[in-house]
């Protein structure tokens, strides 16, 4: 009997707040939305995270990060992420004893950075994927542009596969 007071109070509570998560007003409402990652480098970026949410590194999409639908000023975005310096290192077969010896020890090389970067601003409501660029010297640009990579509109051009250069300007 304990348990279904129990139950119609949280019940209770969660109704409450659905209702004044509905009543709020349009600058504060969020969406879910991917989070894609592109690597410019020839380095492995393992994964990555951005404002908490982890998604893989090795491209495409990965579900979900949660944004405002509208664009504010001083919104940001804290990405972490580990780079593999020698993602085509030659391995042992798969599954063996040597395979997994190889692995302790490579991943002792792994490297992990993080950076804090302002999230440009989208025209009304039309923020699409969450999309992170790797670039050289462990450098991130971030972009919701609803165009592709590569297309004419998209706002970062920056090519695939750099090479790092000798020294990184701070």
């Amino acid at each position: 009997m304990r348990n279904i007071v129990w139950v119609r109070m949280l019940l209770g509570f969660l109704s409450l707040a659905l209702v004044a998560c509905s009543s709020a007003d349009n600058d504060n409402e969020t969406a879910a939305g991917n989070i894609e990652a592109i690597n410019h480098t020839t380095h492995g970026i393992n994964w990555l995270k951005v404002n908490g949410y982890r998604a893989d590194g090795g491209g495409g999409s990965s579900c979900c990060i949660v944004m405002p639908v509208k664009w504010r000023p001083g919104l940001k975005a804290r990405i972490e992420w580990e780079v593999d310096p020698d993602p085509y290192a030659d391995a042992p077969p798969l599954g063996t004893d040597e395979f997994r010896a190889f692995m302790v020890e490579h991943k002792k090389s792994y490297k992990h950075y993080s950076a804090t970067v302002d999230i440009p601003e989208w025209p009304g409501t039309e923020s699409c994927d969450f999309k992170v660029h790797f670039l050289t010297c462990n450098r991130v640009q971030v972009t919701t542009a609803c165009a592709l990579y590569g297309q004419p509109n998209y706002p970062i051009n920056e090519p695939l596969r750099m090479k790092e250069p000798a020294v990184c300007q701070k």
